[in-house]
């Protein structure tokens, strides 16, 4: 049985980021300390997919696996986590949203928070060993839209990521962290493998490889939090209040669809 694995997640890592992503970033130097704590913990960094694999089968990672997901696919993963990574050793997954790309062109979609990566720099990503997961084309709502749109979101962001580097995508992270069964359903009948949720708790033994739990990293997260994440120590209370965050919103969004359905919206 694989024992439980931290799935951190991140999304931005900037010195100065806008205040739309502020809260979830990490500047450069806390994320080299963070590197610096796994490779003192003799940490090794699996990808999603690889970790969704053994998930699935049940055969051990190496002893003290963490995984590092970057959500969103800002252009500052490229200019300051992918050398910091490198410099340790360590791999990482990013979700990409397609339609945000910085030359996107003619498949421009949604609102961009942030500089964000090029076509260019999301294959130099995958050239580097780094898994390129999907995180929908235009950054949709999944679990507020209707079916066509809601397949569309997951069929066009597959099909430009493996257009542009010539393998197969197996994962995706839902945007907003929120799914539901129904998206959930999609997202395996779209040719995902495995997808990433929020949680803030560890995978467990026969969990939803469609809604495999994360840990979120802020920039209020300090080395000592940190140091506990990632050694499993005093998770449940740490991210309570994250936890009860979530299933409040869950609720209210499940209200918020059931409404619009009924009302014809969609």
């Amino acid at each position: 049985m694989t024992p439980a694995v931290p799935v951190l997640m991140y999304h931005s890592v900037s010195p100065q980021p806008p205040a739309a992503t502020r809260r979830l970033s990490v500047h450069p130097d806390a994320f080299a300390g963070q590197l610096a704590v796994l490779r003192r913990q003799g940490c090794t960094t699996p990808t999603f997919a690889e970790l969704g694999d053994a998930l699935r089968s049940g055969r051990p990672l190496p002893e003290r696996s963490v995984v590092l997901t970057f959500d969103d696919g800002y252009a500052d993963f490229h200019e300051y986590a992918l050398p910091l990574l490198e410099a340790h050793g360590f791999t990482a997954t990013v979700f990409v949203t397609t339609g945000w790309l910085d030359d996107a062109g003619s498949d421009a979609a949604g609102r961009p928070l942030d500089r964000m990566l090029s076509w260019a720099q999301v294959r130099d990503l995958a050239g580097a060993g780094i898994e390129i997961g999907a995180h929908s084309h235009s950054h949709a709502q999944l679990d507020q839209i209707a079916a066509p749109a809601l397949e569309e979101e997951l069929r066009r962001s597959k099909l430009l990521l493996e257009g542009e580097l010539g393998q197969p995508v197996e994962s995706l992270a839902y945007p907003f962290g929120y799914s539901s069964a129904r998206v959930r359903a999609a997202v395996a009948d779209g040719g995902y493998r495995f997808a990433a949720a929020v949680g803030n708790r560890l995978p467990g033994p026969g969990g939803d490889l469609m809604a495999v739990p994360r840990l979120t990293v802020r920039r209020t997260t300090g080395e000592a939090a940190f140091t506990r994440t990632v050694q499993g120590e005093g998770i449940a209370r740490r991210f309570a209040v994250d936890r009860a965050l979530t299933r409040g919103w869950a609720a209210v969004r499940r209200g918020r669809y059931a409404v619009n359905r009924v009302r014809g919206r969609v």
